[in-house]
């Protein structure tokens, strides 16, 4: 603001090797202060909370989350009740249920948890997922006759459907009863259906737009077991089923599907890691297992361990496979899915890699040496569809600036992918605008995440569209500023001061974890790891060590610091996390920028 002196950078960081201006996240320290005095907190707790927005009267329910308190009434949310009240029906008349999901994470374990729940209550039902690459996302025609032809008589689309009006006008001609559960950003006319819940439909003012889709579901069911139970449905010999046991599938789709861990969501997170702390999914469990997940499952697991493995099924296998994974009573299969969904993460990453690295070069020639440009799309023939909401994040995090990566068809015709944004830039909001100005084939998503199949003779009107509507959201944060949380030194870096830390977790988007600056620390041992990464040792000027690692960091300015200044004294800035691969366990920092003592 005018005539408002600028606050002094953290550690006098103005550009680090990540291009970033550094800063203390925490201004004023008398919130902090103010909430350690109230609830008897230790002061980085109080810190933690007052830096993200927590005030003094909710920071007990912000650190206790409970599914009782934070869970809506199903009048809430448009139709729920009127979905709800069609299913519960079903189940009682016996009528056939089909169900198409989309085939992420997100999408399969909303399937699964529909699924376990009908089976819990005497019901079944018939999933389709859709095969990525021969049908693309949400229902088509031919499955929504398929599951007709099955018997179907009442149809759930479950994280997809909001946008697909021929396919569901196709199910009501049908004579299919369809219900939609879904996230992604609506358009102003509805598709064909009884009954569609979804929170980011634009009359609804429940304000549970941040909810995944498996967070709408758990709802849903929810709503549709209260029925049941006042229907007399439960007894001796068809028991109630504990909905609780579910939330573990929902912990699971809320992080993998980078909605903003608040409300709702953080019940269900911290709820969910609970439970499946029991490891009582078989599936679950078995994917843990290889995957060589050691401590108890935490925000990072979820994400980084058992979201690619389950995603790597819908991406260049059969998203089905994942689905048995996660609703399987046998032991046994359950160990050899799990152990295939392994090995096609392996070729998933493969893969990955050489799309990316072709996407890069792309990008780097679009941006030329100015860097001009709000928005990346790159698409080229060859590119596997499984992978290019993958590369975008890639881009995304190299240049952060919105990115779209695009497969092109054989016939060079189009061009269908994946867009992964930056906080702050609302791409689904763009992409629903490109579909409504006819720039597009079809489209859609939510702020952070969007997926679109566009004419490849139309790309460039694509590009323009998206920069004229995202370049001044882009704008406003080009700030690329990274939050501090504190200084620390190596040595103050302990297991004690990151369990402390998680009192104030689970982390995640629009609630980060803590970054600490480790002012004038030495690179002992720097050395390229996976690839891409780089194996770190960092000591302060006590000769206090602290193991490190920089992820993807080769080839970027970072990793030409880290791997070039041994021994010279640098500011690193990072999140401390507990490394327990070798059977200890031992304070580790990931670093997430670096800048030479000016």
């Amino acid at each position: 603001m005018t005539g408002e002196a600028k606050p002094r950078a953290f550690l006098n960081v103005e550009r680090s090797a990540s291009a970033r201006r550094w800063k203390a996240r925490l201004e004023d320290p008398r919130a902090a202060e103010a909430i350690s005095q109230r609830h008897e907190l230790p002061e980085i707790i109080g810190r933690v909370l007052a830096a993200r927005g927590v005030g003094v009267d909710d920071a007990e329910a912000f650190l206790n989350p409970t599914i009782r308190t934070l869970m809506p009434q199903p009048s809430a949310l448009q139709d729920m009740e009127k979905g709800a009240a069609r299913l519960a029906e079903a189940i009682t008349s016996g009528e056939k249920i089909g169900v198409i999901s989309d085939y992420d994470v997100d999408g399969v374990s909303s399937a699964a948890m529909l699924t376990l729940f009908l089976r819990a209550v005497g019901s079944s039902c018939s999933v389709h997922i859709p095969d990525r690459l021969t049908e693309g996302y949400g229902p088509s025609l031919k499955a929504v006759e398929s599951l007709k032809a099955q018997g179907s008589q009442v149809l759930v689309t479950l994280d997809c459907g909001v946008m697909a009006h021929d396919p569901l006008l196709r199910a009501a001609e049908l004579g299919l009863v369809t219900i939609i559960v879904d996230h992604h950003q609506a358009g102003e006319i509805l598709p064909e259906a009884y009954a569609v819940i979804n929170p980011n439909r634009q009359d609804d003012v429940s304000g549970l737009g941040y909810l995944c889709a498996a967070g709408v579901t758990m709802i849903f069911i929810a709503a549709v077991n209260k029925l049941l139970r006042l229907k007399g449905w439960y007894g001796e010999t068809r028991p109630e089923p504990n909905m609780l046991q579910w939330l573990e599938l929902v912990s699971l789709a809320t992080i993998c599907d980078v909605v903003p861990l608040r409300g709702l969501n953080r019940a269900y997170v911290t709820q969910g890691l609970k439970i499946m702390a029991r490891r009582e999914n078989l599936g679950l469990a078995c994917l843990a297992d290889v995957a060589r997940l050691k401590r108890k499952p935490d925000t990072y697991a979820l994400g980084y361990l058992l979201g690619p493995r389950i995603n790597a099924a819908g991406r260049i296998g059969n998203a089905a496979m994942a689905l048995t994974l996660l609703t399987t009573q046998d032991k046994g299969e359950a160990a050899h899915i799990a152990q295939e969904l392994e090995r096609l993460n392996r070729e998933r990453q493969e893969i990955e890699i050489a799309v990316v690295d072709q996407a890069m070069i792309q990008a780097d020639n679009m941006l030329g040496k100015e860097r001009h440009g709000s928005v990346l799309v790159v698409s080229a023939k060859g590119w596997h569809p499984g992978v290019v909401g993958l590369a975008a994040a890639r881009l995304k995090e190299r240049f952060g600036l919105p990115s779209f990566v695009l497969a092109e068809d054989r016939d060079g015709k189009l061009a269908s992918g994946s867009g992964r944004s930056i906080p702050g830039v609302d791409i689904g909001t763009a992409v629903r605008g490109a579909f409504e100005a006819g720039l597009i084939v079809k489209g859609g998503g939510h702020a952070m995440a969007a997926g679109l199949t566009v004419e490849k003779e139309r790309l460039g009107d694509l590009r323009a569209f998206l920069d004229k509507e995202l370049g001044p959201q882009v704008a406003a944060g080009q700030d690329r500023a990274l939050s501090i949380d504190a200084a620390l030194t190596a040595g103050a870096a302990t297991l004690e001061l990151i369990e402390l830390l998680e009192q104030a977790g689970p982390y995640g988007t629009a609630h980060p974890a803590p970054v600490f600056a480790f002012p004038s620390h030495r690179v002992l041992y720097a050395a390229p790891a996976g690839g891409d990464h780089i194996r770190c040792t960092i000591a302060s000027s006590d000769g206090k060590k602290l193991k490190a690692v920089a992820f993807r960091a080769m080839g970027t300015e970072l990793g030409e610091l880290l791997l070039n200044e041994k021994q010279l004294a640098v500011h690193i800035a990072g999140r401390l996390t507990i490394d327990d691969w070798s059977g200890s366990r031992v304070p580790s920092l990931h670093i997430e920028d670096a800048a030479r003592v000016s």
